[in-house]
């Protein structure tokens, strides 16, 4: 039986969502930074 293909997983939400995608991107690291700014306990994923 096929999966679901809209059941979220936690490797592609990782991928997409997570610390180190955010870091390879200069809006990601910015992103991170206003976060931390605002103090955020929860950066990303």
């Amino acid at each position: 039986m096929k999966k679901n293909l809209k059941t979220p997983t936690n490797i592609v939400g990782k991928k997409r969502h997570g610390f180190r995608s955010k870091m390879a991107t200069k809006s990601g690291r910015s992103l991170l930074a206003r976060r931390r700014k605002k103090g955020r306990r929860k950066l990303c994923v």
